[in-house]
């Protein structure tokens, strides 16, 4: 499937830089990224931060680490999040329905959210002060009217994918670094959904933030430790000075 609204390549290297274990699994020792590696920046957006429409706590402070991050890596894609008006994440959608409360739709359980990151809204764009000099791509998310998107590699029915394995398999990448928001829900998904697409995956914690809505956080570590998904901290990646 074609899908032009999808995928934005970045012409321009520069464009955003002017704008089941009974423990964590835990990577040990320094890791260094290489050319077959890959950070992912999931919805680093004005929506998310203080200011947004659905603001996730410190959502603001993951901007430094990431722009810190970035310079170990060659290969960068970013998500957006990027809804239409009255989409069905929407908590205004549906009649007697408030924010955060959960109902069930065609593909499963979809907790209701706040409207945000409505498509050509300034809400909805990626943070200015992400500086990715190095990103090559963004994969656009949630855009479907009718079902919701967490994760970057397919959408929540789980039968359509962004495209973003074949981009990444095709690159030769093996292994991918998730970052951005919120841990608990986009981060997860993604992490999750990269493992089972056959790549090594490390969520670099201090990186992301949490929305943490009725144990959501806990539940999220829990699933990825189990699937194999690897937790670490920046100051576990290699960076050259």
């Amino acid at each position: 499937m074609h899908d032009t609204h999808r995928r934005i390549f970045l012409q321009s290297a520069a464009a955003l830089g002017l704008a089941g274990l009974s423990m964590p699994l835990f990577a040990a020792g320094k890791v260094r990224p290489s050319d077959k590696s890959a950070l992912i920046v999931v919805d680093v957006q004005n929506c998310f931060v203080d200011g947004g429409t659905l603001p996730v706590k410190g959502g603001a402070d993951v901007v430094p680490v990431i722009n810190k991050l970035s310079t170990a890596f060659e290969n960068i894609v970013l998500t957006q999040d990027w809804h239409t008006q009255g989409h069905a994440s929407f908590a205004s959608a549906h009649a007697g329905q408030k924010p955060f409360s959960s109902i069930k739709l065609g593909y499963g359980n979809q907790v209701l959210w706040p409207d945000h990151c409505v498509q050509g809204t300034e809400d909805a764009a990626l943070h200015k002060d992400l500086k990715l000099p190095s990103a090559q791509l963004i994969i656009r998310k949630g855009y479907h009217k009718g079902v919701d998107s967490y994760s970057a590699f397919e959408e929540a029915d789980r039968k359509t994918p962004t495209g973003l394995a074949g981009y990444l398999k095709q690159r030769g990448i093996k292994t991918v670094f998730v970052t951005g928001l919120a841990t608990d829900f986009c981060v997860a998904w993604t992490a999750l959904d990269a493992r089972k697409a056959g790549f090594e995956a490390y969520v670099i914690e201090d990186a992301t933030r949490a929305i943490d809505l009725n144990g959501s956080l806990a539940k999220a570590w829990k699933e990825m430790q189990a699937k194999g998904v690897k937790r670490i901290q920046s100051s576990d990646i290699e960076i050259s000075a």
